[in-house]
């Protein structure tokens, strides 16, 4: 390799990992080789009325559970539940997905690229933007509400009975993890590409043993659950890394990725590194996107357009070219890379809903979904390549549990006000309190208080037209999943 190849820089510009990890490295092996899309949006509520009242009756069953924020550290009671239902995700091959941010990006691009492949996929992830039918999707659309009710009453005497037999009642979302597995083996479908509800070891998808596992950037979130360092935090992580796997690993801190490779070293897994065996090789700007140059373990893959904004979606395009190319075994089994075309194709149809959504022009609104510090510092940096706002007013409702000051710090340089409020559920923070905070963060001068979605929504456009019609001042709308969701429903899309 000639010392101007440009894949070489990805590895002289690291700064915060070493490459080399060579106690650990030593006793693993690397992976290089050797010489149908999804749907745009996400669902709105059922028009029959009788099956919208169905879908509700369902939705008002799961809220009687323990929600996706109250924790038994187990498998305990999901094993249970597959074992009654006769192991359906044992009936086809998944790939595993965990990490801090970018999972669901991620999730879907590969899901794209098995399904342009003419692979049945199976997808589950979570949360939902706006619909719970969301977080199921087979052959790259949610499932339809008459299936997921379907599906739902089909498990539930199941479910009842596993109640019964436990201390502990199965959780939201140890059911609908129930209900994803039984839909794909129901379909049935090529492959399930799962995504992590949180943590890794005893998350309730970790009942599969996937053949690929994927780790996206690990970053400090859900601390109190999951450790106080990337260290620990890619300790639980690596509970998905299985016995003879391959583990797709996205650029790391040092102390996770030297964790996260001693797991793999454990239990014999092949792993590839992001910057070692695949990577972005160059990205430039695009109408709508951006146009990729990607190193995947087979070679070189050119002109790949990606109609999603930022660096950070450019590197889960990588990871996610890796992790196909690992499933169909290029860089092992076979050495030739995958069908540029094909490839082509399938990122060329990647949608990712609430991810810097632009929902609507003059004044432009974006929605993205940061809701950690680590997603909104990726979150700043692409609203400033991709978008020329003159001015730019924030809308920021976040849940209470999260490091908000983080998230607002992260935001500061790219705000020019924010107008901060609060969504709909328990979880999230009082729009007084985070007020305070951003004033500490802000300036009390920059900062609003609009409790209601609405009116926040409303009084951050009216302050983005103040510049005038053709000024470029827009609105940016984050800080949590649910503000997100709740503000595409607001503003028209679902």
């Amino acid at each position: 390799m000639s010392d101007s190849d440009p894949f070489d820089e990805i590895i002289a510009e690291e700064t915060t990992r070493d490459p080399d990890l060579a106690v650990i490295e030593a006793g693993s092996r690397t992976l290089r080789t050797q010489g149908g899309a999804p749907s745009a949006d996400v669902p709105a509520r059922p028009e029959d009325p009788e099956v919208d009242k169905a879908l509700r009756a369902v939705e008002a069953d799961l809220a009687t559970r323990w929600g996706e924020t109250k924790l038994e550290p187990s498998v305990s009671r999901i094993a249970a539940l597959m074992d009654v239902l006769g192991e359906p995700q044992r009936s086809y091959p998944s790939i595993h997905i965990t990490g801090t941010n970018g999972k669901t990006s991620t999730a879907r691009m590969i899901e794209a690229l098995l399904g342009a492949f003419e692979l049945r996929t199976g997808r589950y992830t979570s949360p939902h933007v706006q619909s719970i039918t969301e977080r199921i999707s087979l052959d790259g659309a949610p499932i339809s509400a008459e299936r997921f009710i379907e599906t739902y009453d089909d498990i539930k005497p199941y479910v009842e009975m596993v109640d019964a037999s436990q201390e502990y009642r199965l959780s939201f979302f140890e059911v609908l993890t129930g209900m994803a597995y039984a839909a794909f083996a129901d379909a049935p479908v090529d492959v399930a590409v799962v995504e992590v509800g949180m943590g890794g070891s005893w998350d309730a998808t970790n009942v599969i043993d996937a053949d690929v596992a994927v780790i996206t950037p690990i970053d400090l979130d859900h601390t109190d659950r999951l450790g106080e360092t990337p260290a620990a935090i890619a300790g639980e992580k690596s509970g998905i890394i299985k016995q003879d796997a391959t583990v797709i690993l996205a650029q790391q801190p040092v102390d996770a990725a030297q964790v996260l490779l001693k797991k793999a070293v454990d239990v014999d897994a092949t792993v590839a590194r992001e910057g070692l065996e695949f990577g972005v090789v160059a990205r430039q700007v695009a109408v709508g996107g951006q146009l990729l140059t990607l190193r995947g373990l087979g070679g070189e893959y050119g002109e790949v357009y990606l109609p999603l904004h930022g660096p950070y979606q450019a590197h889960n395009a990588a990871v996610a070219l890796a992790a196909v190319e690992a499933f169909f075994g290029v860089g092992s089994q076979r050495p030739e890379p995958l069908d540029i075309d094909t490839v082509r194709k399938a990122f060329a149809s990647v949608s990712s809903p609430g991810r810097l959504e632009v929902v609507r022009r003059s004044p432009t609104v974006v929605l993205d979904a940061a809701h950690n510090p680590a997603g909104a510092r990726a979150t700043a940096e692409a609203v400033g390549e991709a978008f020329d706002f003159s001015r730019l007013i924030g809308v920021v409702g976040a849940s209470g549990d999260k490091n908000v000051r983080g998230l607002l710090e992260a935001f500061e340089p790219i705000l020019a006000e924010v107008v901060v409020t609060q969504n709909s559920t328990h979880r999230a923070m009082d729009a007084d309190e985070l007020a305070a905070i951003a004033v500490e963060v802000f300036g009390e001068d920059r900062v609003q208080v609009e409790p209601r979605l609405p009116d926040a929504l409303e009084a951050a456009i009216t302050l983005a037209e103040e510049e005038g019609e053709f000024a470029g001042g827009g609105v940016l709308v984050t800080g949590s999943v649910i503000t997100v969701g709740e503000a595409r429903l607001l503003l028209g899309r679902g």
